[in-house]
């Protein structure tokens, strides 16, 4: 329903709604804390800086929609091509010998350690730079985002500060007498 709505501002709802699943999908496995993180990361954040970013830039929605259906067949052969990959990807995986005293060599007890403890020990340890480069990429979305809302557009009047500041109250309103019974 993201990709086939109409409406963008329902499809950036749908979007929010798969990110809810997938918080759900995460406790059903008994990661409590990625759970919350998705809704707080994801939810919180991406989702509504997509409504807003979707809702001030003023699109014109008929005109974009006028040329998918030119696009279409690609669109088509692409998704295509990447669902044989994938069919490929898993019908192809196997497990190595000697992969389960791997696995369960490099964890500690589960007991003896927390979901939130051992994902900061692997977030910080061995993936510290690709941490770091997601939140660069998140910087740059959000400048991305700022850019594209703060565009100059006619007849918005724009707030000047100073002249706010320097003003006096001699300038700040003026007094009117009215008589009884007249208007203004």
């Amino acid at each position: 329903m993201v990709v086939f709505s109409k409406n963008p501002v329902h499809s950036v709802l749908f979007l929010i709604l798969a990110f809810f699943n997938a918080a759900g999908l995460f406790v059903l496995l008994g990661a409590e804390f990625v759970a919350m993180i998705l809704v707080i990361v994801y939810v919180g954040a991406v989702a509504v800086m997509f409504l807003f970013v979707v809702m001030m830039l003023d699109i014109n929605y008929t005109e974009l929609r006028k040329g998918v259906q030119d696009y279409l067949p690609i669109g088509l052969l692409i998704g295509f091509i990447l669902l044989v990959e994938m069919v490929f990807i898993v019908g192809g995986w196997s497990m190595t010998d000697g992969i389960a005293t791997t696995i369960t060599s490099a964890t500690p007890p589960a007991n003896e350690i927390t979901n939130t403890d051992a994902i900061g020990r692997i977030l910080y340890t061995d993936y510290v730079y690709l941490f770091q480069l997601a939140g660069l990429i998140l910087l740059v979305a959000m400048i991305g985002a700022i850019v594209l809302t703060h565009r100059k557009r006619p007849g918005v009047k724009k707030q000047n500060i100073g002249e706010q500041v320097r003003r006096r109250r001699h300038e700040a309103f003026e007094a009117v007498d009215v008589k009884p019974g007249q208007g203004i």
